[in-house]
């Protein structure tokens, strides 16, 4: 695994092999900031944006956002395992701020911890979970976005997830076996 742009562009990152949690592929990541770069649709920019990784595994996402000069990310885990890799990169890539590190579960922490406004949210559950609409709708109620705002959920391609009661401007992009949903609070 790698940065893919940035200042931190090329440099490769630890990433962690187990049952519980699956890198998000280059590829994929690549493409994601290909669209949040070049998309008509979307009016959200990395740089200087605050960032919620959530289900962040060793951070991928959110490293690639701190490599775009994003304000702030803050990574939500509760592995720790992969919140140890997670801090390994950090130290690698000599980041000491801009972010924040929050071990909790993601349904607990919108639940009780979430007190900012973001403008990127990055979903990124595991495939069998099913609370993602639950999530949602509590970040919602919490008015924890700014106006501009995106969410960006890392789906399996299969997966049958409703998510029109909640997100407006949807479009999904498949590749391989997973499907990345784009969209905007209704």
């Amino acid at each position: 695994m790698r940065i893919i742009s940035g200042i931190f562009k090329g440099k490769k990152i630890d990433f962690l092999s187990s049952a519980t949690t699956r890198p998000l592929k280059d590829s994929v990541k690549e493409n994601i900031f290909n669209i949040l770069a070049h998309s008509n649709f979307i009016r959200v920019k990395v740089e200087y944006a605050k960032v919620l990784d959530l289900y962040s595994g060793i951070g991928s996402f959110g490293l690639e956002c701190l490599s775009r000069k994003a304000r702030k990310v803050t990574f939500v885990e509760q592995d720790n395992k992969a919140l140890s890799v997670l801090k390994k990169n950090l130290k690698y890539l000599h980041l000491n701020s801009r972010f924040e590190i929050v071990k909790e579960n993601v349904e607990k922490f919108v639940q009780i911890s979430i007190s900012e406004k973001y403008t990127i949210f990055f979903f990124d559950p595991p495939f069998s979970d099913n609370r993602l609409l639950k999530i949602l709708i509590r970040i919602k109620e919490n008015k924890a976005y700014e106006k501009n705002h995106i969410i960006i959920i890392h789906r399996e391609k299969k997966s049958k997830d409703d998510f029109n009661s909640i997100l407006k401007n949807k479009f999904e992009k498949s590749y391989g076996r997973s499907k990345i949903i784009f969209g905007t609070f209704t």
